[in-house]
């Protein structure tokens, strides 16, 4: 990996490397490779502009071709407690996910991908005005997808859907016309907690966690219990403690709706590839 200095900012940053590997045996190569490169485009064209982090994503056929200082995204099917998927650190404090291989493994891995890549330690803060009236401010931790991870709030790229995730602005004291709150436009201003979103922050008064769900009908503020002695990583003890009733189901379906374009859009590439394909043996000489 290799220091990078951006232009008008003296801090340089290091390019962080995603490893995209599959346990599963519904999943091919060819499924890793096209979501890889859906990744990339995300994490270079979507979040790395308006995050400043810079990243590649590479699929490999399993852990053991995993190169050292590369942070798994790894997707299997046997994940059977349910506080096992999701964002971990290794005993190194290094980050790694683990996502479960249903119809919609592809949108979870850009959502773990972007929240790693924003907030690679789990234990990024923000202090902002608290949405609890009275209350002043308070910590929130930067989970960039959490508030907007409905799958009615995704996009598409290269026919596989990606998640959206809120921008730096998400935090601003005011809301400002025309402000970008999320890269697709689906949060319209500051702190705003879309349907099946969530938001946690800490209260430096009295030490005690809150999160804010809208998991129902309306949006639901309560102590967030068990966050005491968390260990390596905040984020992964919310995920923990944080059951989204609806979650799975709305993926499952966003994912089952978008297959037909999904798979029209990788036709228009394999009839391109068969194109290419011809052009080049064409101009390779046949063995004699």
């Amino acid at each position: 990996m290799h220091n990078h200095i951006r232009a008008g900012n003296k801090q340089p940053f290091m390019t962080k490397n995603i490893a995209l590997v599959s346990l599963s045996t519904k999943i091919s190569l060819a499924d890793l490779a096209q979501t890889a490169a859906a990744l990339q485009k995300q994490a270079t064209r979507d979040l790395g502009p308006i995050w400043d982090v810079e990243a590649t994503v590479d699929y490999f056929p399993d852990i053991k071709s995993i190169p050292h200082g590369y942070w798994p995204i790894i997707i299997a099917e046997d994940i059977e407690k349910p506080d096992i998927a999701g964002y971990h650190t290794d005993n190194n404090n290094q980050p790694y996910c683990m996502v479960k291989s249903d119809p919609s493994w592809q949108l979870t891995c850009s959502h773990e991908m972007c929240e790693m890549l924003v907030d690679p330690c789990g234990n990024r803060l923000v202090s902002a005005s608290s949405i609890m009236p009275g209350r002043g401010k308070v910590s929130y931790l930067v989970e960039v997808c959490d508030p907007c991870e409905d799958a009615s709030f995704a996009y598409s790229i290269n026919g596989i859907l990606v998640s959206d995730f809120y921008t730096r602005n998400y935090f601003d004291s005011v809301p400002v016309s025309g402000m970008r709150y999320s890269f697709t436009g689906s949060i319209t201003k500051p702190l705003e907690i879309k349907k099946n979103g969530y938001l946690s922050w800490v209260d430096p008064i009295n030490n005690q966690w809150y999160q804010a769900t809208y998991f129902g009908t309306s949006i639901k503020i309560s102590p967030l219990e068990g966050m005491k002695n968390v260990g390596a990583s905040l984020r992964s003890k919310v995920d923990k403690l944080t059951k989204n009733p609806n979650q799975s189901k709305a993926y499952t379906a966003a994912a089952k709706g978008h297959k037909k374009k999904q798979l029209n859009i990788f036709a228009s590439g394999i009839s391109m590839s068969e194109n290419i394909s011809n052009e080049i043996m064409a101009l390779i000489k046949p063995k004699q």
